[in-house]
């Protein structure tokens, strides 16, 4: 171990962590440190690259709108369009959908069969009610991901792959870490960008896990016929029993499923291909003519599903930057832009201007411990 002291150590290279490098680097000594033998192998490699606005609820709209223009002006974005559906008994469910939403800043409308029909002619007749959400758009994840990892290494961010964190041992003034791979650092701080590992990481610190869960979700490749159109809207059934999107002339099809799991490489359940399969052939005319593709990738979630962004309340030396669930991709530039400022103590800018940190601060969930226990 070199007598080097980083500023920052942060533990995951995958967006969160490559996102939140980039935007400490021009600021701080960074180290990022990757279990895998690359970034980006796990949630942020399984993605299903969208950037939809009511995604995650309202609580995470500020982070995805303040993001938005960022990813548009840097080409990440291609304009899809996206259709909330339902039949005639999940009319309240499209009620409170209108309602929760009413607001927020996002720019949804109500449409019937006749509208709905137009955007995707393969849906069965049951379904009669929708919700048009014209500015959802494609993600160029690996291309985002790319980025940030650039800027990062441009800002003088050593990027440390094949370092999975197997010991961390607070000293005066910060951390001494060590992989299991017996290389060694140290840093005054710990950045806790390791996703679905999120509270082991917690655990190896002696700080108090908070409770990310992680969450298997399953995607299957379609061939369909008639064919997928290039301009389908992603579609998603408004209880959440299911979500497609066209790619290259095919369907990617997800039964918007939440197994609880352990931290780990996932593969997707032969039960849960079968149900996705079920739904949308109980939903669209369309005929499958092969599974071509499956996988299965973890969504990692804190109790409130909102996102940690902050230092931990009984250790200010260990930073959570985690439990992004499926939409730490749309919001990643506000998120790392607000999580730079408040492990650096810098103010807002423009980009997070309108968001509140303490929405997303670790102290939450002790404070809801208190109320409850008052």
């Amino acid at each position: 171990m070199s007598g080097e002291v980083w500023d920052f150590a942060i533990i995951g290279a995958g967006m969160a962590g490559a996102s939140i490098a980039a935007e400490l680097g021009p600021h701080a000594r960074v180290l990022l440190l990757e279990a895998e033998d690359a970034p980006g192998y796990h949630a942020t490699g399984r993605s299903a690259a969208f950037w939809e606005e009511c995604y995650g609820g309202p609580g995470v709209v500020p982070l995805t709108l303040a993001s938005g223009p960022y990813l548009r002006e840097h080409g990440f974005l291609t304009t899809r369009g996206a259709l909330y559906v339902g039949r005639a008994e999940d009319r309240g469910a499209v009620d409170d959908f209108v309602a929760t939403f009413a607001g927020t800043g996002v720019t949804i409308e109500r449409i019937g069969r006749e509208a709905l029909v137009r955007h995707v002619p393969e849906m069965r007749t049951a379904w009669c009610d929708a919700i048009y959400e014209p500015a959802c758009a494609d993600i160029d994840v690996a291309g985002l991901h790319q980025h940030y990892l650039a800027a990062a290494r441009r800002a003088g961010v050593e990027v440390v792959c094949r370092a999975q964190v197997a010991h961390l041992q607070r000293e005066p003034g910060g951390w001494r870490i060590a992989t299991g791979g017996g290389a060694a650092f140290r840093a005054a701080r710990i950045v806790n960008a390791a996703g679905a590992w999120a509270d082991r990481i917690a655990g190896l610190a002696g700080v108090a896990p908070l409770g990310i869960q992680p969450l298997r979700r399953t995607v299957v490749q379609l061939r369909v016929a008639p064919e997928a159109p290039a301009d389908l809207p992603l579609v998603l059934d408004v209880s959440g029993n299911f979500y497609f999107k066209p790619d290259a002339g095919r369907l990617w099809l997800s039964p918007h499923d939440e197994i609880p799991s352990d931290a780990a490489d996932v593969a997707p359940g032969e039960l849960d291909v079968a149900i996705a399969i079920d739904r949308f052939e109980q939903a669209t005319d369309w005929r499958i003519e092969a599974v071509e593709r499956r996988w299965a990738g973890l969504r990692s979630f804190a109790p409130d599903r909102l996102p940690v962004y902050g230092p931990d309340p009984a250790d200010s030396g260990f930073f959570w930057f985690a439990g992004q669930g499926g939409f730490g991709i749309q919001t990643a530039p506000a998120a790392a832009r607000l999580g730079a400022q408040l492990a650096l103590g810098q103010g807002p800018d423009a980009m997070t201007d309108g968001i509140d940190p303490a929405a997303y601060a670790p102290g939450r969930f002790q404070r809801a411990k208190s109320i409850q226990t008052a």
